[in-house]
This record gives structure tokens, C-alpha cells and sequence, in this order.
């Protein structure tokens, strides 16, 4: 390895490089957090992607720790050493969850999530957390609290939602690999949008504790970003896994993805959905990024054709209304109870609370069986082709100071979430789903390809993007100047 003693050198080795190096004791868990930290006090004022941080003597301290385990033969796992950040909406014992509300600053959870303690176990040490939208709700990262997060190739930008944060924190070297979650498009659209990889798991892959319920709320999962393949699969092998408390989580552990993810993806056919036959408004130049990326995909060995959604998109746009009203506005009504709080919460989320209040339960049942006739839809196209093609997002990043675009391609957005519709399909059906880099347009702005796998295919997945990755190097090495 190179000069491993230079903190810019060891802030940009990937995080399966930097755990080998680690291991190796080629470079100590004390130079890895003092170099970490010093790059994070350069570059984070100007992104604001990593918030509530830890005192840095007791991180050099830890890391101290962390190095007297591996002197005696030691480790924790394969995150010995490694600073973390955890996405602000998952609680870390000690630290602030405020989820980007003003209401929640006081919030310092008494235990780790699931999610934190699964982490921790294989060696990180938490650092703070990132940014995320209030609530996270809106693929867009800005709160009251801590401010706007800025994209890594430009700041005055969006760095999309709602793990923006953790995005912008990877991609300009702040962090080695982040922890996500997704339920619109949470860990897909900030990856596009700062050239990295981001995985939404299938449905129980990564279960989430603590909940308020483990039944019906399962739109939402937790899940790995890094900037290379083999770290998202080395972190979902940390996050996945069966809990008692999460009956519907999938049986077994994480540890059938840390088997090797190269193979011949000769004759892998992948079907390209592209607008849905001109539903979705794209922003000039998406749908030409994208096809880039699909030629690439062909240069590998995959055959590539154009696949249609049977049911009507529309259709699939209103069961998804009831099913984000009825699950956010059960998120937002405990802080109603006091009239009061109305006012320190955005009015996008007041939004989704008073709407969902209207919701009766028929209406659910009924965009439940539509759900179920979407699954049944995309398993008939998966007869045809072994992964589905979107792009991850209908525009470039937009400017930080707007709170969401309210019109595409001369077509005006009739929600503050209308221009995030391209990733419900994945969400509702419970499928794995990976944003890959796919280009940039002549602003330097990266955009994203989402490749949507088979039900618990998220091992075939991964390989698929794996070999895409190797066939994208001259997109990754198109690193933020920061």
C-alpha cells in the first residue's frame, strides 16, 4: 500500500482495504480515527453531512482500545477500528436521535438500535451521526437542527434523502462505508447523486428494532451504501439477520455475503422499464445517462430490452398514496398530541399526518390487494428477465435551497414527493434493489441506475453490480473536489 502513514491516503482506501490494512497492522486504529477526524473537521463545514459528533479524545481513546485487542491477537470483526456515523433516524445508546426535528434535539437513547449493536459488534466506533431530513421524509437533506447536507460534487446542490448524509459523507472520503435506510428511495437516490452504491434490501433482510410495529409497517428497511460493491456486501453480511423481536425478518445470517461475488454475467438478461412508457417526467439528460449505463451493462455480456409494467402506473401511485399516508402519519401523530408541537414540524409531514387521518380501513385492504397484484405483475416479468432497470432518479440535484421540485419537464408535481415516484416499485413489492453510478451531465453532476433483483435475490444482485462496477472505473474515479 501507499505512504499509509498520509491521512488523505488512508481516508481514501475503501473500507475492505482499510479493514485489511487494520488487520494487518499496517496502519493502527489510532492513525485511521485521527486521520478520519481530521478530514472531517476540513471538509464537513462545507457539506454538513455528519452531525452530533463525539468528543475526539474519547474516539482516540476507543481506537487506543481497539488497538491493545489487536496487539493481542484480537478483533472484533471486520469493522475493527473502523469510524462510523449512523444515519440519524437509528437509535446509538448516548448520542442524539433527533431525526431532524427540532422536537426531538433532547432525544438521547438509553440503547443502541438493532442496527448500532450489530455494528458495534463487529468493531466500529461511532463517531456521531449524519444528516437526514426532518423525519426523513423527502429525498431532499435539510431540518431545522443541523441545516442542509450539500452534494460531494457540489455543494450548493442537493445531496438527496433521506440518507444524504451518510451519502456525501462516503463520497467525499469522510467515512470508509455508511449505514442507510430506504423508504422512498432513501439509500438509492443520495447514492446516484453522489456516485457511490446504495442497497435496498429485500423486505426482512435487514430487520429494524426498535419499531413501533413489526407488522404492517415494512415499506421501510435499513441497508448498506459504499463506494465499492464488496463493502455493501461486507456490511449488509453485518446488518442482516434474523430477530425474534422482527417476525418477518428472513431466516439465517448475513454470512452467505461474504462469499465472492465475481461471475460470468454473460446472457443475464435485464429489462429496462425507462419513464413506464412516458408516466414518469424526466429531467433532460437522465434517460441518456442511463443508457449509458446499460451499454455498459451489454459490454459485460448482458442482453438488455425494453420491459413494460403491465398494471397501469397510475394505479400503482395511488395504493402507494394510502400505504406512505397511513405509515407516516402514525409516525407523526404521537408529537400532535400536544397542539403545540404543530408548529415546529414541517408542513410536508403535517401533510402526510392529516391525510393519513382521513384513511379508513377498507382503503387499506384495498391497496393491499393492490400491492399484491404489483408483486404478481413483476414476478411475470421476472419469467422474461433477471433484473429490472430504472433510473434512480427523474432529475439531477437540484439547488440546495429549494425544498423539492415542483415541476418536471413542463409537468407540475402535485405532491412534495411526485418527483421521487421512479423508486416505489422496488418499495412496494419488498425487492432488492441497487443504485449503481451511471454518469455524469456537463454540470458534474453523477446520476444513478437502480437495478431491481428477483425476491431475496440480493446475493444475484450484488454480483450483477459487481461486474458492472469493474466495468465503470473511469465514472469512479471521477472523485468530489473538495
Amino acid at each position: 500500500m501507499n505512504d499509509i502513514k498520509n491521512d488523505a491516503a488512508i481516508t481514501s482506501w475503501t473500507a475492505g482495504c482499510l479493514s485489511a490494512a487494520i488487520h494487518a497492522r499496517d496502519v493502527s486504529c489510532w492513525e485511521v480515527m485521527e486521520a478520519t477526524l481530521a478530514r472531517i473537521d476540513a471538509l464537513n463545514p462545507n457539506y454538513g453531512a455528519i452531525v452530533s459528533r463525539v468528543d475526539p479524545e474519547a474516539l482516540l481513546s476507543q481506537a487506543d482500545t481497539h488497538d491493545a485487542l489487536l496487539a493481542r491477537g484480537e478483533s472484533k470483526g471486520w469493522l475493527h477500528g473502523m469510524p462510523q456515523a449512523i444515519k440519524d433516524i437509528a437509535p446509538v445508546a448516548g448520542l442524539p436521535c433527533t431525526s431532524g426535528s427540532p422536537l426531538l434535539t433532547r432525544f438521547i437513547p438509553k440503547e443502541d438500535g438493532l442496527l448500532a449493536k450489530r455494528m458495534k459488534a463487529a468493531g466500529c466506533i461511532v463517531i456521531g451521526k449524519t444528516n437526514v431530513p426532518e423525519f426523513g421524509l423527502g429525498s431532499h437533506t435539510f431540518n431545522t437542527v443541523f441545516g442542509a447536507t450539500g452534494n460531494a460534487y457540489d455543494p450548493t446542490r442537493s445531496a438527496g434523502g433521506s440518507s444524504g448524509g451518510a451519502a456525501v459523507a462516503l463520497a467525499t472520503r469522510m467515512l470508509a462505508v455508511a449505514d442507510g435506510s430506504d423508504f422512498m428511495g432513501s439509500l438509492r437516490n443520495p447514492a446516484g447523486w453522489n456516485n457511490i452504491f446504495g442497497l435496498r434490501p429485500s423486505q426482512g433482510r435487514v430487520p429494524m428494532w426498535p419499531v413501533q410495529d413489526v407488522w404492517i409497517s415494512q415499506l421501510g428497511t435499513e441497508g448498506p451504501m459504499g463506494r465499492s460493491v464488496d463493502d455493501v456486501a461486507r456490511l449488509l453480511a453485518v446488518q442482516a439477520g434474523w430477530d425474534a423481536r422482527c417476525p418477518l425478518s428472513i431466516v439465517g445470517d448475513g454470512s452467505a455475503f461474504l462469499a465472492d461475488l465475481q461471475t460470468d454475467l454473460t446472457g443475464r438478461r435485464v429489462g429496462w422499464l425507462g419513464d413506464l412508457n412516458g408516466h414518469l417526467p424526466m429531467e433532460a439528460g437522465v434517460l441518456d445517462a442511463c443508457q449509458q449505463g446499460l451499454e455498459r451493462l451489454r459490454d459485460i455480456g448482458c442482453d438488455v430490452d425494453q420491459a413494460k409494467l403491465p398494471m397501469a402506473p397510475e394505479k400503482v401511485w395511488d395504493c402507494w398514496l394510502v400505504w406512505r399516508r397511513a405509515l407516516v402519519a402514525s409516525r407523526i401523530a404521537p408529537y400532535l398530541t400536544q397542539g403545540a408541537n404543530r408548529e415546529k414540524i414541517k408542513p410536508e409531514a403535517l401533510w402526510e399526518h392529516d391525510q393519513g387521518a382521513a384513511l379508513t380501513g377498507p382503503e387499506l385492504l384495498a391497496a393491499s390487494g393492490t400491492r399484491t397484484l404489483l408483486l404478481q405483475q413483476l414476478l411475470a416479468l421476472f419469467e422474461t428477465f433477471d433484473v429490472l432497470a430504472l433510473p434512480s432518479a427523474q432529475v439531477w440535484p437540484f439547488d440546495r435551497d429549494l425544498r423539492w421540485p415542483t415541476e418536471i419537464a413542463g409537468r407540475a408535481m402535485d405532491t412534495y414527493h411526485r418527483w421521487m415516484e421512479v423508486v416505489i416499485l422496488p418499495t412496494l413489492a419488498g425487492l432488492p434493489a441497487i443504485s449503481v453510478p451511471t454518469g455524469f451531465n456537463a454540470d458534474g453532476l453523477p446520476m444513478g441506475l437502480q437495478l431491481i433483483g428477483k425476491p431475496q435475490g440480493d446475493f444475484a444482485l450484488l454480483q450483477l453490480a459487481r461486474g458492472y462496477e469493474a466495468a465503470i472505473g473511469d465514472w469512479l474515479r471521477v472523485v468530489p473536489d473538495c
